[in-house]
């Protein structure tokens, strides 16, 4: 066999082999159930995921044994970043994808501050970019990592009935970027018409916007009156945490939702 022969077969072995592997190592964590020593940890930190259907337990903790792989942590401004702090992250995390076949794949890095942290962000207008700057529990980059206030997160794992979780509003954000844009339109799951998500979605939106010019309370936050990626991240944190409140007010939101991540939180108890 001629050296250049050989060459070429070793590389397109080699690299077989690293791709067989990969995939053969997501495949045994995707199967693998928690320990139950890690299963009473999570349900203790995230107490909301105890109330998962036991049909979507399996996916749920399979990917959160992805994630933990794929994910490297990193404590800032001092913070040591515990293996209870990681699995409370990654519970949440997964509990978006627990009912679909969606995953984070552009996802490596999460940052962990202690409580609020300070984010710069460059804002265009024409020729002129100007920084603004502001204090953040939570942020998320579409190609970077998700940037986490502990404080926060943890607090919003444990008060599962308010309707707030920054971990939840950040991945969905994640979620949504994988469609290439973060603007409130993520990729639908098999069988789910895009024109009928616009078509809800839209007004629901213009209309919280409108309510929240006019000074009133809705049961969608604020927040969500910033724009379309907001609404949508606000959205997902009713839908998980008072999911009867979202499904009253707002029914064809709620169902958009529910049909997107393959579950049915006004069910469960």
């Amino acid at each position: 066999m001629p050296v250049f022969l050989w060459i070429l077969v070793s590389i397109v072995g080699f690299f077989g082999y690293r791709f067989w592997s990969r995939r053969s190592l997501r495949k045994r964590l995707l199967a693998q159930p928690l320990s139950s020593e890690l299963r009473r940890i999570e349900d203790r930190q995230v107490p909301l995921s105890a109330r998962l259907p036991e049909n979507l337990r399996p996916g749920f903790e399979g990917k959160i044994n992805l994630f933990l792989h794929q994910v490297t942590f990193h404590g800032c401004d001092g913070l040591e970043v515990t293996d209870e702090m990681r699995l409370s992250i990654a519970a949440q995390a997964c509990l978006l994808i627990a009912g679909s076949d969606a995953w984070y794949r552009h996802l490596r890095t999460v940052l962990v501050y202690p409580g609020a942290f300070h984010s710069v962000q460059q804002e265009r207008d024409g020729f002129v970019v100007s920084e603004r700057r502001s204090i953040r529990s939570g942020e998320s980059w579409q190609y970077g990592p998700v940037i986490l206030s502990w404080q926060d997160s943890e607090q919003g794992a444990l008060n599962d009935m308010d309707g707030r979780n920054v971990v939840l509003h950040e991945f969905a954000h994640q979620l949504d970027g994988l469609s290439g844009d973060t603007d409130g339109a993520p990729l639908m799951a098999k069988g789910q018409n895009f024109e009928d998500w616009r078509r809800v979605i839209v007004p629901a939106y213009q209309h919280h916007v409108s309510q929240v010019m006019a000074g009133r309370r809705t049961v969608i936050d604020e927040y969500g009156a910033e724009g379309p990626e907001e609404f949508f991240a606000v959205a997902i944190e009713l839908f998980f945490e008072r999911p009867d409140a979202l499904k009253g007010e707002e029914p064809e939101v709620y169902q958009q939702i529910s049909d997107l991540l393959g579950m049915d939180p006004s069910s469960w108890r």
